[in-house]
């Protein structure tokens, strides 16, 4: 079957179209034909090479989410699976082919009306945005910045926010993309840096990178910043910007949904999902490539193209 590996860490470039040998689900995994693949940040932070401490090494296939029928299982699986339509979650890869295997505890049957599509643009992206406001104890009528907004986590994140009873800020790099958050909840656009804007409860920092102490400061007292995510790379140190504002008894933490169980986490996703079918939940897929064009892929993400979250396919 056809897989896109990364042959050498670094650009776009490195990633390649190969054939490899048919999965086999081992006891406890589903198998599933993928029709939708999610790109995520973090397949973009593996193929630079920035994880290769983690043991990531030549030849690892990306992906983390895809969404398609379950056409085998193994070993202690019901066979109730078998031809059902399905988000499955892949671990941190083993997603870029055309069949894919995951444990069944990571599986979620789909609703009628969600799209693969959009599954795999809400499946990761809205649990973390979900749980992420929960870590940073948000609560309605609190005011909330989402630096990074345009990404899909971001994208959940406004919409959750402001349903929740928050009033929402953004950073975003322009007017165009401003104006698409607005329609999805927020009521403040600001530029990259978060110029003008200050006085907040919760910032929800997908970006992480150099510029993270100075949003601190954007905190009001007893105010909280939790990073779900480092697309701007590692952050600057924090410790000096924290001792400073040392009176304003800010928090800072980071946030990953490892640490949430699976069945909180599948609840939540399959809630979400329902949400997502009935229309109460957009999900923001900002353009369907074949699977075969990975690498356009991530040269849109390296660029900061994307609005939402690029999709692979291996339809057609």
């Amino acid at each position: 079957m056809k897989a896109v590996v990364i042959k050498e860490f670094g650009g776009p470039e490195g990633l390649a179209v190969v054939d490899v040998p048919e999965p086999e689900p081992a006891a406890g995994e589903v198998l599933i034909e993928t029709a939708a693949i999610g790109v995520g940040g973090v397949d973009v932070a593996i193929r630079r090479g920035a994880l290769a401490a983690h043991g990531f090494a030549a030849g690892h296939i990306p992906g983390s989410e895809v969404a398609g029928t379950v056409t085998g299982v193994g070993a202690g699986v019901g066979q109730a699976w078998l031809g059902r339509r399905v988000w499955a979650f892949t671990g941190t890869g083993g997603g870029y082919v055309e069949r894919a295997v995951a444990p069944a505890a990571e599986v979620l049957p789909l609703p009628p009306g969600l799209s693969d599509e959009d599954a795999v643009t809400l499946g990761s992206s809205a649990v973390v945005a979900h749980f992420g406001l929960a870590h940073a104890r948000f609560a309605p009528g609190e005011s909330v910045l989402v630096r990074g907004a345009a990404g899909s986590i971001g994208i959940a994140a406004v919409q959750l926010a402001a349903s929740g009873g928050g009033t929402v800020a953004v950073t975003t790099s322009s007017a165009a993309r401003g104006d698409r958050l607005r329609e999805l909840g927020a009521t403040h656009v600001l530029d990259r840096s978060g110029t003008g804007g200050d006085g907040f409860d919760v910032i929800l920092d997908v970006v992480a990178g150099p510029d993270l102490p100075a949003f601190l400061g954007k905190l009001d007292p007893n105010g909280r910043l939790v990073v779900l995510g480092v697309v701007g790379g590692p952050p600057a140190e924090v410790g000096p910007a924290m001792m400073a504002a040392f009176r304003k008894s800010l928090s800072f933490a980071t946030f990953s949904a490892d640490t949430v169980p699976a069945s909180d986490r599948q609840a939540v996703r399959a809630a979400q999902f329902a949400a997502a079918a009935r229309g109460e939940l957009r999900a923001v897929v900002h353009e369907v490539l074949p699977l075969a064009e990975a690498a356009l892929a991530h040269h849109k993400m390296d660029r900061g193209e994307v609005f939402g979250r690029i999709v692979l396919t291996t339809a057609g």
